[in-house]
């Protein structure tokens, strides 16, 4: 429907309803970003902090006063100018009165407001009590002197203040957040005097650039001693744009053998760090600390103690995993979107921040200037009516009590002006027979020079500048401080790896012929003592470390991997590989290895298969494994053999029927996985009745052990001649009595 076509009932106008709800939704918006969630650049306030500030005003609860309750403020907040949620207007009060969330508190808080482990922990507002600080007034000096806009309040009986007349960058200042329909704000909060000092650098040097005014503000200031680790090109690039993000780390120093962390990131709740940590500890991901303290008191807002297992404990990859995994290190988006002097949203970088505010600022001053020498050239004129009054004191008298209107008559007697005559008609006699020409006329010349430096300032553009500078520096070296978020740069920190924070102890891995598996403290372990379940027995064992992967391969070839760390103990009956593992129905674990990343390995099959391979080819992630041998039909899985060093090592094969073979290992092909090459040669007749029994690495100066029945024959490297061949060949057979090879062993 067209505006032409509209038609209307009873004063109501009839509109589509796509129409109407899409001004509506366009009219709420404009709404929640003007006048609720992103701050006005002129003073930094959204629309509920400026009227607490100015009720708290209007209730004499400035610097010097008593303080009131909370409730008395928020009270006459909704009641005159804001009429929404107490609980919202009383959060937004008390976030201004957190010092831990404001780099400069605006309200004085008496009573529970919170602290940085629970911000939203305060008292009831029936409860506390609340004036505004000594820094608020840099908010509210001038607002009596004719720097502001006034609005009527929400019903039109009363006006309040469009904007507060700051005499600094409030915004800056405390930073603010604020989330509004399709946009929001993230600014930071700075130091007072760096953001002075930038500002008047602007006055000095309009054409100065964002690199130049950031020699001034190096960074934001957070209120917390934690260090920014944001790289000065990056806060460069954040300035120059007006979005980013900015890095900070808590700052933690050596106190005999623990570790104590004084200072927190913004906003970071030291309950929560703790909590983070006691989780790793529980999880046993942090073998380096024995035990977790938090002796933070009044006298020590942050005092969190780590106490380490021992001395030789290297505290920077210890911290530096903190940092990646807990709140010790947070990251905080910066977005400079704020509505500006046009009263329209814009993301801003730092010279067009100050050099806007810096405008509102000469206005502002303009404006109480002339309005200063509006109330000067007004009491001069009345000064010149008074001496006239003064100077013919019986003749004013004569008028007053004689005539019935003795207004316009003194107006035509002595040529006054309107104001002047009534000036005179409401002194009271008596202070008019007290008034003397000498004091009225030190008064006149008083203000005459005054109203000769108003206008002097007002008609140069210099002056005006210096006078906007001087009051800059005034204020920030009466409510300037010492930066406390130091800047200190510092690489990204990294979480260490599942295997580095485990303690390298020696382990001996056991699986049992179910699959049943444990880990052993030491390598001086005998799995053969050890107990099993009814039905089961001994498959296999390993010796390895707590820090290391631990390889099982199963009936299919398929490899899997797990932490030892994270075995049972020993001392139970362990737990079944199926419960960490996912593998083909059907399938059974055959064969278990460990190692380093770099520790070869020989993987073979029954049938006389196999190759050389890195043990990290065996790790995977995957609860399924990973397909590692090919196996023939009806082949097995034989333990894997490690190598010492391949270029040296010999490779032994023993078949169940005596037959050895051996051969340099360096002829065995290196392979990620597959079936591999033939490594002895068992005729095809035989593959049923005869297959691999083992396979050794043995170096230069050791020895094999065969063990066959109950008896084991001990091989050294220089008895190996005797076997020696070429790889695939037959081999040769074991002396008479010892044909009949159970396994082989390496000493």
């Amino acid at each position: 429907m067209t505006d032409s076509v509209r038609t209307t009932f009873h004063g109501f106008e009839q509109i589509p309803l796509h129409e109407y709800a899409e001004r509506a939704y366009l009219d709420y918006s404009m709404y929640v970003v003007l006048d609720r969630a992103l701050p006005f650049l002129g003073d930094g306030l959204k629309p509920v902090q400026r009227r607490i500030i100015y009720s708290m005003s209007e209730l004499g609860l400035n610097a010097g006063s008593k303080p009131k309750k909370s409730a008395r403020t928020v009270g006459d907040v909704i009641g005159k100018y804001h009429p929404h949620g107490d609980s919202a207007c009383y959060e937004a009060l008390v976030l201004m009165a957190q010092p831990f969330s404001y780099r400069y508190p605006l309200i004085e808080g008496q009573g529970n407001f919170g602290s940085s482990d629970d911000p939203k922990s305060f008292a009831a507002m029936r409860y506390t009590e609340s004036k505004l600080t000594p820094i608020a007034e840099v908010l509210l000096g001038e607002l009596a002197h004719g720097t502001v806009d006034w609005t009527p309040n929400f019903d039109g009986t009363l006006e309040e203040p469009s904007w507060m007349p700051a005499r600094l960058p409030h915004l800056l200042l405390n930073g603010t957040t604020g989330i509004a329909v399709g946009m929001a704000t993230d600014v930071p909060p700075h130091n007072l005097r760096e953001v002075v000092s930038a500002c008047v650098r602007l006055l000095d040097d309009p054409d100065a650039t964002v690199r130049d005014l950031c020699e001034h503000v190096r960074g934001p200031d957070y209120p917390t001693n934690a260090e920014i680790i944001t790289p000065a090109a990056d806060l460069l690039q954040m300035y120059e744009t007006g979005h980013g993000s900015v890095r900070a780390r808590a700052v933690y120093e050596k106190d005999g053998a623990n570790v104590v962390i004084t200072a927190l990131p913004h906003q970071a709740s030291p309950g929560k760090v703790i909590e983070q940590i006691a989780m790793q500890m529980r999880a046993k991901k942090l073998p380096w600390l024995e035990d977790l303290r938090d002796e933070s008191d009044h006298a020590n807002p942050t005092r969190i103690v780590l106490v380490l297992r021992s001395n030789r404990v290297d505290i920077e990859p210890l911290m530096g995993h903190l940092f990646a995994t807990t709140d010790l290190e947070k990251s905080f988006r910066v977005n400079f979107n704020v509505i500006g002097l046009d009263g329209k949203p814009q993301v801003k970088n730092l010279k067009m921040f100050l050099s806007e505010w810096l405008q509102f600022r000469t206005d502002t001053v303009t404006r109480r200037l002339k309005h200063r020498l509006e109330r000067v050239e007004r009491r001069l004129h009345l000064l010149e009516g008074l001496l006239i009054a003064y100077l013919n004191l019986d003749e004013v008298i004569r008028i007053i009590r004689t005539e019935d209107e003795p207004k316009p008559v003194l107006m035509s007697r002595f040529k006054l002006s309107d104001d002047q005559a009534d000036y005179i008609l409401e002194t009271k006699l008596r202070q008019l027979a007290r008034l003397e020409e000498m004091k009225i006329r030190t008064e006149q010349a008083e203000l005459d020079d005054e109203r000769t430096r108003l206008i002097g300032t007002l008609g140069s553009a210099a002056k005006l500048r210096k006078l906007v500078k001087d009051e800059l520096l005034a204020d920030a070296k009466k409510h300037g401080d010492a930066r406390r978020s130091p800047l200190v740069a510092r690489g990204a920190a990294q979480a260490l790896s599942e295997t580095e924070l485990v303690p390298s102890e020696p382990m001996t891995v056991v699986v049992s012929e179910k699959g049943w598996v444990r880990a052993a403290k030491g390598h001086d372990v005998d799995p053969t003592t050890l107990n099993y379940r009814e039905g089961d027995a001994l498959l296999g064992s390993v010796r390895s470390r707590s820090s290391q992967q631990v390889a099982f391969l199963d009936s299919t070839g398929r490899a899997y991997s797990t932490l030892v760390h994270g075995l049972p103990s020993a001392r139970g009956n362990g737990e079944p590989l199926t419960g960490r593992f996912s593998p083909q129905p059907g399938a059974s674990f055959q064969a278990l290895a460990s190692g380093s990343a770099d520790t070869r390995l020989v993987l073979a099959t029954s049938h006389g298969y196999g190759f050389l391979t890195r043990f990290e080819n065996l790790v995977s992630r995957n609860k399924a494994g990973k397909a590692m041998l090919s196996l023939t039909p009806g082949a097995k899985v034989l333990q894997p053999a490690p190598a010492q060093d391949v270029g040296q090592d010999l490779l032994v094969i023993a078949t169940n029927v005596g037959h050895l073979l051996a051969f340099p290992a360096a002829d065995v092909p290196e392979l990620d996985k597959g079936k591999g090459n033939k490594l002895i040669e068992i005729p095809k007749n035989k593959l049923g009745t005869e297959r691999v029994i083992a396979v050794a690495l043995v170096s230069s100066g050791g020895s094999v052990c065969v063990k066959s029945g109950a008896r084991t024959m001990t091989l050294k490297f220089a008895d190996l001649d005797a076997y020696r061949g070429s790889r695939a060949t037959r081999g040769s057979l074991l002396p008479r009595g010892w044909q009949k090879v159970e396994g082989l062993s390496v000493e």
